[in-house]
């Protein structure tokens, strides 16, 4: 008698549907990139249109920015991409936060400032980022939720071109991208600092791509370190953010969006990359190994730490370190899945790691997508995750207070004070906070500022990096803490309506024209679900292969949100080539849902194609 289970049924093959008109783009912030015009769909068509959906917290969308840079120029005639800022935090919601992104990041596009998801719900968006391609006589052909679609995406558009070249509908230009003024000023959305021996301060200057040193009154320029234009190269960097001191007087570089570390020597001026190759990690590659042959991907802070540089690497939520007296990277903490969990270092979940500070026995983290406040410390031979203040990917706001009950709305940096209590840079509460290890207690120590990203001591003052006012603002460290009115916040998005008991799980995954699975070496997919809180779920959680599941919900429960963490590998299928070219396209989505009768019975979530 065979008592195991019986296997699941197979994914249905998607079913083409009739030609979907595309909904028309509406948001309340208005646009910008556009010279003050309002742009509607009938102003587009002609033009291959591609719908960005992002907020700026979100490092997955960043990434995606950045995919789209070749295409954007290479089809500037034909193409049109449009980003729709779709935002999570509260303060993303605010039209000035959308234009300082939109200068912050280098986009170069139009964009809607849709603060109330109107847009995304028109399009039945459920996750940043997502593409959608709408065709030049408007009709929406293809979605595709996270990153790596960039060849996809380009490929299509060259199908898009052909066809409509052929038939007459295909409308070229210039778009209507208007560049905004440039603004001058000494700094531009500068990210992080440190105090090198001379006393003098060390800047990223973030959205010049340079480092900039400064005089010790924080104003007076000395240098600035690297050509100001985005690349990678001695006099190139490209968005840095974080700095660290080396025991050996040297400066070591998160070097953002060149996926890499860098080393910048003071005395002499030179840069020299030394953990990097240029490339973005993607599931699969290397993550231990001579520090200039592994892949990272978006490391967003550094800090000198038992001996090693330790890596807040914020693009795959892990820590990383560099060892650079044997010049090689290693994972030190993290799965890849975004999240909140705790536990030995292997095991944890982070989310966005963007800001470090070491001590003597913690290296104390700045998880911004948890909005929370964690460290790493000594565990038998190895190490463990803890959260100080922090419950998760959706719940934030200002409140002071017991740890357990403090929320902040994502922090980018931590400063470790001299009484052993950690300063947080609190960046979308504008605010200056404080955790005090030997109380537990939150306190608020200056409001105010805007967008604080990183803060440096400097004597008995403390000096915070204003991003958002281009400027390093020096405080003295207050007695008091500063009484605020306590706010708590949810991310705000519709929740979907599921019936009890199960539920049918696909994630849609069309492989793009040309490719195929890459199933040469086993599966080529991967499922990853749980859910908050973890009761929701009584069965279906956990790690597999096929992009589907049955889910088995607690009816006792009325809802909570459900983490689907997808991934696919596709190679171009051509059976002459023995090295096809392969490609990596991956996604997690966070889905509020409400379980009710009559509810969804299944819930299909787009990676690449189109949903049936």
């Amino acid at each position: 008698m065979n008592d195991a289970a019986p296997a699941p049924t197979p994914a249905p093959e998607p079913r083409r549907r009739a030609r979907v008109r595309a909904p028309e783009l509406i948001g309340k912030g208005g646009w910008l990139n556009t010279g003050g015009k309002e742009l509607t769909l009938a102003d587009l068509r002609g033009r291959i249109t591609i719908l960005d959906f992002w907020t700026f917290c979100c490092v997955n969308c960043l990434h995606v920015l950045d995919e789209l840079r070749e295409l954007e120029e290479k089809h500037r005639d034909t193409v049109v991409i449009v980003g729709v800022h779709s935002p999570k935090f509260v303060h993303e919601a605010e039209h000035s936060a959308v234009v300082d992104a939109v200068e912050r990041y280098g986009v170069h596009h139009p964009v809607l400032d849709d603060p109330e998801l109107a847009t995304w719900k028109q399009y039945a968006v459920r996750a940043w980022p997502t593409l959608v391609v709408i065709d030049p006589e408007g009709y929406v052909v293809a979605q595709h939720a996270g990153e790596g679609h960039a060849h996809a995406l380009a490929k299509l558009v060259e199908e898009l071109e052909a066809e409509h070249g052929a038939k007459g509908t295909l409308r070229r230009g210039d778009g209507p991208y208007v560049a905004p003024e440039p603004v001058a000023g000494d700094l531009r959305f500068p990210g992080k600092a440190l105090v090198l021996p001379s006393g003098n301060l060390l800047v990223s200057d973030t959205t010049r791509h340079q480092l900039v040193e400064l005089a010790p009154d924080g104003e007076a320029v000395v240098r600035r370190i690297g050509g100001g234009e985005r690349g990678f190269g001695p006099d190139a960097f490209s968005e840095p953010q974080g700095l660290a001191l080396l025991p050996d007087g040297s400066v070591v570089v998160a070097d953002t969006v060149n996926h890499a570390l860098r080393r910048f020597d003071p005395a002499t001026g030179s840069v020299e990359t030394v953990a990097g190759t240029g490339r973005q990690w993607w599931q699969g590659s290397p993550t231990s190994g001579p520090a200039l042959e592994v892949d990272l991907s978006s490391p967003w802070d550094v800090a000198w730490w038992q001996g090693r540089v330790w890596i807040a690497m914020a693009g795959v939520h892990q820590l990383w370190t560099w060892d650079p007296e044997s010049g090689t990277v290693a994972v030190a903490a993290g799965t890849t899945n975004e999240g909140l969990h705790d536990g030995p270092a292997a095991e944890a979940w982070f989310a966005q790691p963007s800001g470090l500070a070491a001590t003597q026995d913690r290296l104390w983290i700045a998880d911004s997508e948890t909005s929370a406040l964690r460290y790493v410390e000594r565990e038998g031979d190895g190490y463990a995750i803890r959260t100080a203040v922090g419950s998760g990917l959706f719940d934030f706001g200002h409140r002071d207070g017991d740890a357990d009950q403090a929320l902040l709305q994502h922090p980018l940096g931590v400063t470790a004070l001299p009484d052993g209590s950690v300063a947080v840079c609190d960046t979308y509460n504008h605010a200056l906070r404080r955790y005090d290890p030997a109380t537990g207690q939150v306190t608020t120590l200056a409001t105010d500022l805007r967008e604080p990203s990183d803060a440096v001591l400097v004597g008995d003052d403390i000096v915070v990096v204003e991003s958002a006012r281009h400027r390093l603002t020096r405080l003295r460290l207050p007695e008091e803490a500063v009484r605020v009115d306590a706010v708590a916040h949810r991310t705000q998005r519709a929740a979907t309506e599921v019936a009890p008991g199960t539920l049918r799980l696909d994630v849609v995954f069309r492989a793009p024209s040309g490719q195929k699975l890459d199933t040469r070496y086993g599966p080529s997919t991967r499922l990853l679900v749980s859910s908050t809180p973890p009761e929701l779920l009584t069965a279906g959680d956990g790690p597999g292969t096929d992009l589907f599941r049955e889910l088995a919900l607690n009816p006792d429960l009325p809802g909570g949100v459900l983490h689907v963490s997808a991934m696919a590998a596709s190679c171009d299928d051509d059976p002459e080539n023995e090295y096809p070219a392969c490609h990596v396209h991956q996604q997690d989505w966070g889905v509020p849902v409400t379980v009710t009768p009559g509810g969804a019975t299944r819930l299909p979530l787009v990676l690449a194609g189109m949903d049936d």
